[in-house]
């Protein structure tokens, strides 16, 4: 990937601040910045992943009224996949 130049200005109350987080931390001004951007834009891909994960699958509270809650119970052979599989399979008992 390449890189491209950004140019900007910037408050210097704001650019004092930045560099004492870059210097916390043994970077550049830049890395810092970068670093953070690269962050910040992780957290919104993720949160939009996790969005459409729960259009795909319902908002939690249909999936506990389907699913039960998180304790399993044990199946017949005493390993997981008990009732929580049945309801899900829809197999009777």
């Amino acid at each position: 990937m390449g890189s491209t130049v950004l140019s900007l200005r910037i408050d210097g109350e704001l650019l004092d601040r930045l560099r004492q987080h870059a210097a916390k931390r043994g970077m550049s001004v830049q890395d810092y910045v970068v670093r953070t951007l690269i962050r910040d834009d992780f957290d919104e891909r993720f949160t939009a992943a996790v969005e459409e994960t729960e259009k795909f699958y319902g908002d939690s509270e249909e999936t506990e009224k389907l699913y039960g809650d998180s304790e399993e119970e044990p199946g017949p052979d005493g390993g997981g996949g008990g009732e929580r599989a049945r309801a899900h399979h829809g197999a009777a008992e």
